[in-house]
């Protein structure tokens, strides 16, 4: 099997984790867009979402990850048992995950299912590819919030879709590379066609946020809510 090398050294990240809720069992954060959620092999990579936020809660773990570029919402468990109980919620599919997007171009339909397996390939790193054959399932769903033009310096107008995305499956890209498929790629996407089209070339970030996130609480039994608004 080929060696995966990762060559990627990320920028230094001067925007700050956003603390939205803590108890003794949990944490609910904001992460920056442009932040790493887990520190890399590289020494350069060491900043990152755990890195930081060990230094305020010794012992905690991340139960799950944002991309490096996807800002929004993660939540943090501050114990061994904490982290198994969140871990079997989302093994099981029972946590809910919205994300806000902006795509490139206007969809024809309002609302629809992408299902398309991901699979990994040592060649296409860090890319992932679809693949019905070796990949693993994935779906998706979508919903159109809004289809609105963006006036480029040019004068000339940028057609955009402001959607929300349900990942029902959690791949590794699943909303990137299921968008791209959808022929409609995140604005900002640097990786699965969101900067090729004119004037999309300079978009500052990936736009794609983890606006909600619904999960029931390990230890009162509640169902937990979380909701932080898209920044773009």
């Amino acid at each position: 099997m080929s060696k995966i090398i990762d060559t990627f050294i990320a920028p230094p990240c001067h925007d700050q984790i956003e603390t939205l809720y803590q108890d003794e069992s949990l944490v609910l954060i904001n992460k920056p867009a442009g932040l790493l959620s887990l520190s890399g092999k590289n020494p350069q990579n060491l900043d990152s979402v755990h890195h930081r936020l060990v230094q305020l809660f010794p012992g905690c773990t991340l139960v799950h990850r944002l991309d490096f570029g996807t800002s929004g919402l993660i939540v943090i468990a501050r114990n061994k048992a904490i982290n198994a109980a969140l871990c079997q919620q989302f093994s099981q599919r029972t946590v809910t995950k919205v994300y806000s997007a902006l795509l490139c171009g206007h969809l024809n339909d309002d609302e629809g299912v992408i299902d398309a397996a991901i699979a990994k390939d040592p060649a296409l790193f860090p890319l992932m590819s679809i693949c019905s054959l070796h990949g693993k399932p994935a779906r998706s769903r979508y919903r159109v919030i809004e289809r609105i033009y963006r006036e480029l310096e040019d004068g000339t107008l940028l057609p955009l879709t402001r959607v929300q995305l349900i990942p029902e499956t959690g791949r590794t890209h699943q909303l990137r590379i299921h968008c791209q498929q959808l022929g409609h790629p995140i604005l900002g996407c640097d990786l699965y066609g969101g900067r090729l089209l004119p004037g999309t070339e300079g978009t500052p970030r990936l736009m794609l946020h983890a606006s909600e996130l619904h999960f029931v609480h390990p230890v009162s039994a509640e169902k937990i809510k979380a909701h932080h608004a898209c920044p773009f």
